[in-house]
C-alpha cells in the first residue's frame, strides 16, 4: 500500500465520555484530519462512536491493540472491517501466526485499512521490560517485533520514536510508523518515558504522530493543533 511520505497529526480524543469527545471535536473542527478512537471510549460507545466521528469528516485511526488467539483476532479484523476505520492496531507481541490470520482478513473484508502492530509501548521502559522476563532494551525489542510484524504482512508499526531512525534504516521508507508518545516542547511528559517533539518525530521519519493532552488541555485545542501540525512542514 501507497502513503503519504509527509507526517500528520492524529488526535488521541482520549476523554471519558461521548458529549466531552463530540464537543472536543466541535472546537477542533477542520483543524485536523484525523482522530484516534481509543479502548476507553469504544468500549463505552461501541460501533455507533466510530460511525459518528467519521461522519464528521475525520479519518478514524481505531486503537483497540488487539491481541488473542489467531481466529479470534481475524474474526475481529472481519467485523471491524464493516467501520469507516483507516488504522487499526494489534499487538505484535500476539506473534506471527496471530499477525498473518488477521492481515489475511483484512485482505478479504477491508482491502483499505491498514494495520499496525504495536511493537514497545511507550510508557514502558527497559526495568519494566526486564520485569516481564524481556531480557533487552526497548529497541532491541522494538526491532525484534518490527521485523516479525512486517514478515508476517501488516502494513505500519506503532513504537517510539526514539526507534524511528533504526527502523527506517533497517526497513526503508515504505512501512506506515504511528508514533505516540508526543510532547511539543515545555509539554509535560505524563506517564511517557520515551518522547519526543513533534518537529523531530516528522524529521526522524514517522508516517503519522498521536498526539492527546497537549491539545486536549490547551486553552484553544484548535491553536494548539494547528501549531503542532506547523511543525511537521
Amino acid at each position: 500500500m501507497t502513503h503519504s511520505k509527509s507526517c500528520q497529526l492524529i488526535l488521541a480524543l482520549d476523554l471519558e465520555t461521548r458529549e466531552d469527545a463530540l464537543a472536543m471535536l466541535d472546537q477542533l473542527g477542520s483543524s485536523l484530519n484525523w482522530v484516534k478512537i481509543g479502548l476507553q471510549l469504544f468500549t463505552a460507545y461501541g460501533p455507533d462512536f466510530v460511525r459518528e466521528v467519521a461522519d464528521r469528516g475525520y479519518h478514524v485511526f481505531l486503537d483497540l491493540k488487539l491481541h488473542d488467539i489467531p481466529n479470534t483476532v481475524a474474526k475481529s479484523v472481519q467485523s471491524i472491517a464493516q467501520l469507516p476505520v483507516d488504522l487499526l492496531t494489534l499487538h505484535a507481541s500476539g506473534g506471527a501466526e496471530m499477525l498473518e490470520w488477521a492481515n489475511k482478513a483484512r485482505a478479504d473484508y477491508a482491502p483499505n485499512l491498514n494495520l499496525l502492530a504495536v511493537t514497545v509501548l511507550t510508557s514502558m521502559n527497559e526495568a519494566q521490560l526486564n520485569s516481564l522476563n524481556v531480557k533487552a532494551t526497548p529497541e532491541e525489542q522494538v526491532m525484534h517485533l518490527a521485523g516479525l510484524s512486517l514478515e508476517a504482512g501488516v502494513q505500519g508499526l506503532v513504537c517510539s520514536s526514539l526507534e524511528l531512525d533504526p527502523l527506517r534504516k533497517k526497513f526503508g521508507a515504505d512501512p506506515l510508523i504511528v508514533t505516540p508518545g508526543i510532547r511539543p516542547a515545555g509539554s509535560a511528559a505524563d506517564e511517557q518515558k520515551r518522547i519526543m517533539t513533534p518537529r523531530d518525530a516528522a524529521a526522524a521519519g514517522s508516517s503519522y504522530i498521536v498526539v492527546g493532552r497537549p491539545i486536549l488541555k490547551a486553552p484553544s485545542p484548535s491553536d494548539a493543533a494547528q501549531a503542532i501540525q506547523a511543525e511537521l512542514v
